[in-house]
């Protein structure tokens, strides 16, 4: 029986021992793009550019620059290792997370010695200096400069103390300060940046990275599942049975995950914007989920960071911004939400929720919808329509009937193909806020965009007609176990 995840350690030592899921390599590999470069080819998968693939996860265990450190990628880059980290089918991933979000375990503070804290670097020290301490990969020749992208920022409310863990685009600018780019409106913390500005306060933050992946999965949940408030790590807690341990921050007043690799402590700075790209002056951010290289930002967020501790030997966790890792980390929270809000609208009919690759987790939406009675048609609609206000970056939503399987795309467009006419089966639902990161939302492409990250949303519905499914049964075979002819 395979050891219980719960750190990153324990979840490599479980990837390790399936077959085809993890890879080292003793090479020296480049941080700056040649890292992500390798992974590409290797196991990316996602919105990336072809050629890629999904494969296996992969430790670099030669880092040039970072003698001692070791960078891990793609974690999360497959369906399947996701299921196998959380204990769960990987179809029922969705489901799994939206109980665990009603059946939250808080998160604990422990007194013991913290694993995360075994070596210790001040900012005060004289030779403190991040670019050498935290060995952040670049995705691109062209990013604005060393990403952490799998960051665990944790912070609290400065009126409420209400705590919440979710992850931001952050670039190493200095060597103690990090831009960090909040989502206007999007996010928690960026809420509790906002207050604290107003109040002329400096929002103290820890940034841990390397962590239980059912961490990563959880803090990706957004409102209206979980309201402000709610400490996402809270939903990993309830994935694991147990709570998540926090040890206290040796240099600001907050708390960061007991065992993550690194953590990095820090406050974020009011009234203070910093250029994204100013060290690197390429007008361009990182690539991000839909595929593209997303603009450089001038609105970031300055954290001054007041100190870096880590484990000894420590594992620096990465990804690829629009690789297979997104999908799921994005995609899997959006089904738990979208499944959530249907099943409780009209119980039963939804089977299942799968957010697409093709969209990178938050774009696209398929679902599973049984209709059970005539009175049932139309209400596949209305599912969509749920699915779109329980989400609002979604743009497509494809409804299929039960007898399609969700999670394959060649099978969703079958559907379409024999079960979709577009003059009847199209929904479009203009000018509704959307995404800023996909181009196509913007006045420039359509009449009916009236400012950049609005869409017109859309329902494609290949289900079949309630009164007409005698003559859309697929043909049946032989129901056989294979095994007799071939092991």
């Amino acid at each position: 029986m395979a050891a219980k995840v719960t750190d990153l350690r324990s979840a490599l030592k479980m990837l390790e021992d399936m077959p085809g899921q993890l890879i080292e390599t003793d090479v020296e590999v480049e941080p700056m793009a040649e890292l992500s470069g390798v992974y590409r080819h290797v196991g990316a998968g996602g919105t990336v550019m072809r050629p890629t693939k999904e494969g296996p996860a992969m430790i670099f265990n030669n880092v040039k620059g970072h003698p001692g450190a070791r960078v891990a990628i793609g974690v999360l880059a497959s369906r399947t290792r996701v299921g196998a980290l959380l204990e769960c089918d990987p179809k029922d991933l969705g489901k799994k997370l939206y109980h665990s979000v009603n059946n939250p375990i808080p998160p604990v503070l422990t007194e013991e010695a913290a694993p995360c804290q075994e070596v210790v670097h001040k900012a005060t020290d004289p030779d403190f200096d991040l670019y050498k301490l935290v060995p952040a990969p670049t995705n691109t020749p062209v990013d604005a400069g060393p990403y952490i992208t799998l960051g665990m920022c944790y912070a609290s409310h400065p009126d409420t103390g209400a705590s919440d863990v979710t992850i931001h685009r952050l670039c190493i600018q200095g060597k103690d300060e990090l831009s960090i780019f909040f989502t206007p409106g999007a996010r928690h913390i960026g809420a509790m940046a906002e207050r604290a500005e107003e109040l002329g306060q400096r929002l103290p933050i820890s940034i841990s990275i390397g962590v239980d992946p059912a961490i990563e999965i959880g803090s990706c949940f957004e409102p209206p599942t979980t309201p402000m408030g709610y400490d996402e790590l809270a939903v990993a807690g309830a994935l694991r049975g147990e709570a998540v341990r926090l040890c206290k921050c040796l240099t600001v007043n907050e708390c960061a995950i007991a065992n993550a690799e690194y953590v990095i402590e820090g406050e974020v700075v009011p009234n203070v914007r910093v250029q994204e790209d100013q060290n690197s002056h390429t007008g361009y951010a990182m690539p991000e989920f839909p595929g593209y290289t997303g603009p450089a930002s001038d609105q970031c967020w300055m954290i001054k960071v007041t100190a870096v501790t880590h484990r000894k030997n420590p594992i620096m966790q990465t990804c690829i911004g629009p690789s297979e890792e997104h999908v799921s980390m994005a995609g899997i929270p959006t089904e738990a939400s979208i499944y959530g809000m249907v099943e409780k609208a009209m119980p039963g009919r939804l089977q299942n929720v799968y957010c697409a690759s093709p969209g990178g987790g938050k774009y696209m939406a398929v679902l599973q919808f049984k209709k059970l009675t005539a009175s049932d048609e139309g209400r596949q609609r209305q599912a969509a329509l749920l699915a779109f206000s329980a989400f609002s970056e979604l743009k497509h939503v494809f409804l299929v009937d039960e007898d399609v399987d969700c999670f394959d795309m060649n099978d969703v467009l079958w559907a379409m193909n024999t079960r979709f006419q577009g003059d009847a089966d199209i929904i479009t639902i203009p000018g509704v806020r959307c995404h800023p990161l996909d181009p196509s939302n913007d006045p420039s492409c359509s009449g009916s965009i009236r400012d950049h990250g609005i869409a017109c949303k859309t329902i494609f519905d290949c289900t079949v007609p309630y009164d007409q499914k005698d003559r859309f049964k697929r043909a049946q075979f032989k129901d056989v176990d294979p095994e007799h002819w071939v092991k």
